[in-house]
């Protein structure tokens, strides 16, 4: 097969792995910068060029869409759809996983556990916004943010009151969400290829921290996940039309609570603490879905 990845740093573990999987079992891989890709639109005849080459005999796409260049690789995975070219994650489940508010939204009517959150159009009481939120402490988190950025903490009343406010001032949305004190700073990531849980770890913010993030110096460790805890990361990346996923949970005393649905999850943290191929397991969902 003629696979391509569409990424924008080609020389992230992720990518790089793909590339290793794809050529151990035969295929043709090649990195694409999406953000250089010029798309020409016209009557039945949907075409993508990149570095003046047409870019025809594809196969399939993996897409390694960064946050901040949505827009622009999104009209390129559809681009590829239009052409036929099987994707690992399709265009209108990219656009919807990178809403916070409305991957939510979906999450509920999808029945899934999830920390009570609030969401205003910049409301000037927002006192009751926090005790809407079951009151201090709360997480504050920009819509936009990604890895952790964006995400506070604010451990009383008063401090919640004035981050909103600030945010508020500066017409940055935020969602305000409860703080679950016995997940004790630490989270789960269910890494999901073609509807089965091929690994989970869970991730532990360092001392102080309550982020868990990998990026932000959180460790990783292997982790069986409960009955409970797999039906939910795997409903949860079936409502968000997912084939590829990481779902983020929470350990509650209520169960498992979704925090996000991934679309783009990175395999060094899953590999290093999983010891599994999960490279190799998304390039055989590849071959299951191409002639």
């Amino acid at each position: 097969m003629n696979i391509k990845i569409l990424s924008a740093n080609p020389n992230l573990y992720s990518t790089q792995r793909l590339v290793e999987a794809a050529k151990k079992r035969n295929h043709t891989i090649e990195i694409i910068n999406h953000t250089k890709c010029d798309i020409v639109i016209e009557k039945k005849n949907p075409v993508i060029f990149y570095k003046g080459k047409k870019l025809d005999h594809t196969d399939a796409i993996i897409p390694r869409i960064g946050a901040s260049v949505t827009f622009y690789g999104t009209a390129v995975v559809r681009q590829f759809e239009m052409m036929r070219v099987f994707t690992t994650t399709e265009s209108q489940a990219l656009v919807r996983s990178r809403d916070k508010l409305r991957s939510l939204q979906v999450l509920s009517r999808a029945g899934l556990g999830l920390p009570k959150t609030i969401f205003t159009n910049y409301s000037r009481n927002v006192k009751e916004i926090v005790e809407q939120a079951g009151g201090a402490p709360v997480i504050i988190k920009l819509l936009e943010g990604t890895q952790g950025i964006g995400v506070i903490l604010a451990e009383t009343k008063k401090a919640a009151e004035s981050v909103i406010e600030a945010f508020n001032n500066l017409q940055a949305r935020v969602i305000v969400q409860e703080y679950i004190k016995e997940a004790g700073g630490a989270d789960i990531r269910a890494f999901i290829v073609d509807g089965q849980v091929v690994g989970a770890m869970k991730r532990q913010g360092k001392e102080g921290e309550f982020r868990s993030n990998l990026h932000r110096g959180g460790t990783a460790s292997v982790i069986k996940l409960t009955d409970e805890e797999e039906t939910a990361a795997l409903k949860a990346a079936r409502a968000m039309g997912l084939g590829i996923a990481g779902v983020d949970m929470l350990q509650s005393a209520r169960g498992p609570l979704i925090l996000e649905v991934n679309s783009s999850p990175g395999l060094e943290g899953i590999e290093a603490a999983t010891g599994k191929d999960i490279a190799n397991t998304i390039i055989k969902y590849i071959e299951r879905n191409v002639d």
